[in-house]
């Protein structure tokens, strides 16, 4: 596997077309909420990306669900660059952002189970977490059905 050097940052305005992209490209495939351009712009301090040679190849973002809770969201990379490392590193950076605003706990929903784990989150039940029900599964689509599975991790 070849060695990438990849640029983890804050998102800012330019990035909204390829975060759109992304999202929507995952919204598509049922593994993500699909996103206006005008959420984005408006979220767009919430959402970290990954560059290579100034290329667009991944975001995150932390959405906060209560005074000691955020959620990571929107976690995905581009075509072709699964698998070299940039999914964690997206991760460190938003538990950096986090920790930075005062935050204990990070959670997500995910079909990604294995990777959160190898992340150092937990499974957790979903139900725990009353602030995401109320906040987005209540709009949600699979919301008599979810099958994403809950994770947690303590960061401070």
């Amino acid at each position: 596997m070849q060695t990438l050097h990849v640029l983890c940052r804050n998102a800012k305005a330019d990035d909204v077309e390829s975060l759109y992209n992304l999202i929507n490209g995952y919204a598509e495939k049922g593994i993500m909420l699909p996103r206006s351009r005008e959420a984005l712009l408006k979220n767009i301090d919430t959402f970290v990306i990954a560059e290579i040679d100034g290329k667009f190849v991944g975001c995150g973002a932390l959405t906060r669900l209560g005074d000691d809770l955020v959620e990571i969201r929107s976690l995905g990379m581009s075509e072709g660059y699964k698998g070299y490392g940039i999914g964690g590193l997206l991760v460190e950076r938003l538990i950096e952002n986090a920790q930075k605003q005062g935050i204990s706990k990070i959670m997500a929903l995910t079909y990604a189970v294995s990777f959160f784990v190898r992340n150092g989150f937990e499974v957790v039940e979903k139900e725990i977490f009353p602030e995401k029900v109320w906040t987005d599964c209540m709009s949600c689509p699979k919301r008599h059905a979810c099958d994403e599975i809950a994770v947690m991790k303590k960061i401070l």
